[in-house]
């Protein structure tokens, strides 16, 4: 793990290095709580943004050149690329070969439906870890992250979408899709 903090940390501003440090370690939390391998899930927390400080348009070079679907949103909003270049800086530059870990590095922004373990550990961890304090229900978000990975992404996807039809952004419409499927997966459950 230390070798890749190294390399990392050249690589990512202050803010940036320590916002993963708590994810790292939140996704460590979660995984002992869930029974996951802890390293696996570290690792995982340790890269998910080991993209998020290259430039948007080389974002968008890199997505061309190495043929990494991009969607309308995130062509207007480049920023959002960072998970998807994320996982391809993973394996070529940091030599992941782990695909369980690329793919929770790939869906840490949106989330997808049917997410296994480590994306919901890696989807929550980032959204729930210390330095974070500006999202609503925090608190409750964070206790409830050790009660349920599926209700816990629910309502982190569910307070996001009110967030972004407040801004009047773009939403992605994976985050949606996702959104649905946990909602559907709760109300046939009851």
């Amino acid at each position: 793990m230390e070798k890749y903090q190294k390399k990392l940390q050249k690589h990512l501003d202050k803010g940036r290095y320590e916002h993963t440090l708590g994810v790292m370690y939140t996704c460590a939390a979660l995984a002992m709580a869930y029974h996951y391998d802890m390293e696996k899930a570290m690792l995982a927390g340790l890269l998910h943004d080991c993209a998020k400080n290259i430039p948007n348009d080389k974002k968008l070079e890199l997505c061309k050149k190495h043929h990494i679907e991009v969607t309308e949103v995130e062509r207007e909003n480049p920023f959002l690329l960072h998970a998807k270049v994320g996982a391809w800086v993973a394996k070529k530059k940091y030599d992941i070969r782990d695909e369980e870990i690329l793919h929770a590095i790939k869906v840490h922004t949106t989330g997808e439906p049917a997410m296994q373990t480590l994306d919901m550990i890696l989807f929550i961890a980032d959204y729930i870890e210390p330095c974070r304090d500006k999202a609503a229900n925090l608190e409750q978000i964070r206790e409830m992250a050790f009660r349920s990975l599926e209700q816990t992404v629910e309502q982190i996807l569910f307070d996001t979408l009110h967030y972004l039809n407040q801004k009047s952004g773009r939403i992605d419409p994976t985050t949606e899709v996702t959104y649905e499927y946990y909602k559907n997966r709760r109300e046939r459950s009851l």
